[in-house]
């Protein structure tokens, strides 16, 4: 395949992954991760380049956000804390259980997701926090640790998971979380966990500053997308990714 070619794929898949994903709250793996895979990049391969290249999400997110000052310091330092040591450790453990019954488990998850969101007219339409006392910081914090954990290990589609933790638990609007989602986990639980694969496996390190531009640019421009459009768009976009990844996983 032409080199120029394969970059132009490989930089068309990211920026229309990321963007999508930046928009709905995660799931850029949906269509960057295969894509890395038909180009002829072995599965662990394909994975560590991806998650390298997931970080520019976060970072073009966080440009885009840190405008809108929607984040709150304790709490965005209170995700990084939970969430930074279950990346590295997800990225450093073996998962014993085969991975299509972990692929099979997570969709039947992610499509649940999807369809929570959808039968529920109302969640994540306002901003009402919930849960901030120390009880429900530490139940919010296991549940966001064993994300991290999947993000990780399993890296498919936690994101979403994140996002849906924070509307359910902590009583935040789609905006809101989606903008926690993309600082904390597309920029510092996802540059945790690159940083440890970037050690134990082997990078695509040729692809990776077409990805990474993909991957900025796309995470501003969702980012932006979604500061517009705001919280219905957001919801909608949040279900479309969240069951179109939970059947991926079903399926391939």
């Amino acid at each position: 395949m032409n080199n120029y070619y394969e970059q132009f794929l490989v930089f068309s898949a990211s920026l229309v992954a990321n963007t999508f994903s930046a928009l709905a709250g995660g799931g850029a793996g949906l269509i960057q991760f295969p894509v890395l895979i038909f180009l002829g990049l072995s599965f662990s391969v394909a994975l560590a380049t991806h998650k390298i290249a997931s970080v520019a999400l976060g970072v073009g997110a966080s440009v885009r956000y840190l405008k809108e000052d929607v984040l709150e310091r304790k709490f965005a330092f209170f995700m990084a804390v939970v969430g930074i040591p279950a990346v590295i450790l997800g990225s450093f453990t073996v998962v014993h259980i085969p991975e299509s019954l972990a692929k099979a488990i997570l969709g039947v998850l992610t499509i649940a997701l999807g369809l929570h969101s959808l039968v529920n007219k109302q969640l994540g339409a306002v901003y009402q926090p919930a849960h901030r006392d120390l009880t429900g910081l530490v139940k919010g914090g296991v549940a966001l640790a064993v994300i991290g954990f999947l993000n990780g290990s399993i890296a498919s589609g936690t994101g979403l998971f994140a996002t849906l933790v924070l509307i359910a638990w902590f009583g935040m609007d789609y905006k809101r979380a989606v903008a926690y989602t993309l600082v904390i986990v597309g920029l510092f639980w996802n540059g945790s966990g690159a940083v440890v694969l970037a050690m134990i496996a082997t990078v695509k390190w040729s692809w990776l500053p077409v990805l990474l531009l993909g991957s900025f640019v796309g995470g501003y421009l969702g980012a932006h997308l979604a500061i517009l459009k705001g919280n219905q768009w957001i919801k909608r976009s949040y279900e479309v990714m969240t069951i179109a990844v939970g059947i991926k996983l079903l399926c391939c």
